[in-house]
């Protein structure tokens, strides 16, 4: 391949990369602040306090900043399919179209429906199809994360294909088993819990920032007290099927995980890594000094802790016989690094909801500064570990675009130039700075605003948009 057509390849990826990553901080906001609005207003409908009412509107309004910000930065990533990766497109359009397919045409579109109900529904709709319009928003964003993730977890794991020798292309035989992989059902669930810790440490991190102040503590405090315990029980859960996917991620992409913690050589009982360092290379073939905790990894990889750990040169070998000559590890230090940003922000914040838990059974959350303090600061953590976790999934699956099938150089438009790449690399990346600047702007200010005051006969008037 041409200097260009590499240089093209990294643009392309470059760009992908910065819009997913991008796109991805607005998608676990959504979910989670959709689920946790719905539950704010079941608690106005059973109790009518209208500290929950003012909780649902306030919550709500920045659950519609973050979905329509979703939506703006989604659409790039579907148009990037055909301009800087046709060839990744004719290889799997007959399988990878069909997921997104459903999720435009089915999730979107009852997500959009539902949630155009819940908005001008205030005084229109009755209390409990008013209240029902909003669950539905929160599981149709739920079904749409489904739909991307199977489409996602296709290119991890291959399922349900067979290959075309005469077209050279893969074609769908089950829609069933490309929607029920392995792959897709844990990604699911540790994505929807990664949502629930996304959404609940923002709520936390905003009612901190007001309660300090002792503003609205009645509306904050009550919603802090819904968020904490979700986020101690969600931070766990993640912990748990973080752990069995592991041993899953094990069989289906053995080098992924030896690049996680920097296993080399296949060994059995083999200890988690806590600190290594090696030559600064994309495979350095070994480390320079490794401390680790004995037997661990073996564990987490495969549930037992004198088991065999496949080493990354052992695996490299093994893939060239298979696939031909090439380096098949991902740039290690990358996925050595990125899982361990991703652990240990999800045993933080796992860490902070017990605590937090803690402190609202002993009632002493609003008296405890330091914690909401560090509340406010430690919500940044899900949007780290968020990016962590999807450069660890996609950058530790390379060479591959799609595992074992097709490699990502391979992929890529031909007959796009770098030239070309760099401009829309660069329209992208200052288009995606401007709607940072104002998307921030705008949501720090709604949240700095806090909750609406209600005024007699207000519950029942229309919903219109952010102007209430």
């Amino acid at each position: 391949m041409s200097s260009i057509a590499m240089t093209s390849l990294d643009l392309a990826r470059w760009q992908f990369g910065i819009t997913t990553l991008y796109h991805f901080i607005f998608v676990p906001l959504t979910i989670g602040l959709a689920f946790f609005t719905a539950w704010y207003q079941t608690r106005w409908y059973r109790t009518k306090d209208e500290k929950w009412l003012r909780a649902t509107r306030f919550w709500g309004k920045l659950m519609l900043i973050s979905f329509a910000l979703g939506v703006a930065t989604g659409i790039v990533q579907e148009f990037q399919f055909g301009m800087n990766w046709s060839e990744y497109s004719r290889f799997v359009g007959d399988i990878f179209g069909a997921p997104l397919a459903m999720e435009g045409l089915a999730a979107f579109f009852v997500e959009s429906t539902f949630l155009g109900l819940w908005i001008f529904g205030w005084g229109r709709l009755s209390p409990k199809v008013h209240l029902i319009t909003m669950w539905l928003v929160s599981a149709s964003t739920i079904l749409s994360a489904y739909f991307i993730l199977a489409a996602n977890s296709w290119m991890q794991h291959p399922v349900g294909y067979e290959l075309n020798e005469a077209t050279g292309k893969v074609e769908l035989t089950s829609i069933w088993a490309v929607l029920t992989n392995n792959t897709a059902l844990y990604a699911m669930t540790h994505t929807m819990l990664a949502a629930l810790l996304t959404g609940g440490m923002v709520i936390a991190g905003i009612s901190a920032w007001h309660l300090l102040r002792k503003n609205e503590v009645s509306v904050f405090h009550s919603s802090m007290r819904i968020a904490l315990p979700t986020l101690a029980v969600a931070g766990l859960l993640t912990l748990v099927v973080g752990h069995f996917n592991g041993v899953l991620m094990t069989e289906q992409q053995p080098m992924k995980m030896a690049a996680a913690d920097a296993v080399f050589e296949t060994e059995s009982g083999v200890g988690l890594s806590l600190f290594a360092t090696g030559d600064f290379e994309g495979n350095p073939g070994s480390t320079n000094r490794n401390i680790q905790m004995p037997n661990a990894l073996s564990f987490i990889m495969t549930g037992k802790p004198d088991s065999e750990v496949k080493g990354i040169n052992n695996l490299n070998a093994e893939y060239q016989e298979k696939f031909g000559p090439g380096e098949y590890a991902p740039i290690v230090w990358i996925s050595y690094w990125s899982w361990r940003i991703m652990l240990g922000c999800g045993f933080l914040l796992a860490l902070f909801g017990l605590i937090g838990w803690w402190l609202n059974r002993k009632d002493k959350l609003t008296t405890s500064p330091r914690f909401l303090k560090i509340s406010m600061w430690a919500a940044s953590l899900p949007f780290i570990a968020s990016a962590a976790g999807w450069i660890f999934t996609e950058m530790g699956r390379q060479p591959w675009v799609v595992f074992g099938l097709l490699e990502t150089e391979n992929g890529v438009s031909p007959t796009v130039s770098a030239g070309e790449v760099w401009i829309t690399l660069v329209g992208f990346t200052a288009l995606y700075g401007v709607l940072a600047i104002i998307a921030g702007r705008l949501f720090f200010k709604t949240a700095g605003k806090g909750p609406a005051e209600v005024e007699e006969g207000d519950a029942d008037k229309p919903y219109l948009g952010l102007a209430y």
